[in-house]
């Protein structure tokens, strides 16, 4: 997985500003992408010379932008209905989905700017807001300015920490940890149900 990772990494940042804005673009959707992996180079390139700091940043927060507008989209057309129907899978029965949309109605622009922030959880904080339909611009301008602050810090150190490879391993050693423990606590959970539907029968 890191090989991949990393070979995805030196593609993209091939291609310059896009690559950075389309790997941003993937991270803050719902697909799995390490973001360290692309500002970290990113900001070594720009002390290098080899990249311009004001468009780096420019690409990286409309990337993310962009990825969390895909998330917002996909939770405003499809998300009420799937969480109603399927969230009890997820932790998540009526009654919590309601707690949910009353929480997000009073202070989603916070929670939308500071989840962007938090590791895992900044990659999925943008559908709950689709789902109760919070105002789009409110939604974009504080994903905007949150992803504006995490790719200019992460640029950062990338400019001033020369061994930027060994915290890449770092990271990307972190992000397969964080989904093998999402999925482990999944199963435990799906198990937990099994055998409690199971006694309930007997």
């Amino acid at each position: 997985m890191e090989e991949i990772i990393h070979k995805s990494a030196e593609f993209f940042l091939s291609l310059g500003y896009i690559g950075i804005f389309i790997m941003m673009f993937l991270e803050a959707s719902f697909i799995p992408f390490p973001s360290e992996v692309a500002l970290l180079p990113a900001g070594y390139l720009v002390a290098s010379g080899k990249m311009d700091p004001f468009l780096v940043l420019i690409a990286g927060t409309f990337g993310s932008m962009g990825g969390a507008s895909l998330n917002y989209i996909l939770g405003f057309t499809l998300g009420r209905e799937l969480l109603i129907k399927y969230g009890k899978y997820l932790f998540m029965d009526k009654k919590k989905f309601h707690q949910m949309e009353l929480l997000f109605r009073r202070k989603g622009d916070m929670i939308v700017f500071f989840g962007r922030f938090v590791p895992v959880i900044r990659q999925y904080i943008s559908f709950p807001p689709g789902v109760v339909k919070m105002d789009f611009k409110k939604f974009l301008l504080f994903t905007g300015i949150a992803s504006g602050i995490y790719v200019a810090f992460l640029v950062s150190v990338g400019y001033f920490y020369e061994n930027h490879e060994k915290m890449i391993n770092y990271y990307v050693t972190r992000f397969k940890y964080s989904v093998v423990a999402i999925l482990v606590v999944y199963a435990i959970y799906k198990i937990r149900n099994y055998y409690k539907g199971k006694n309930k029968k007997s």
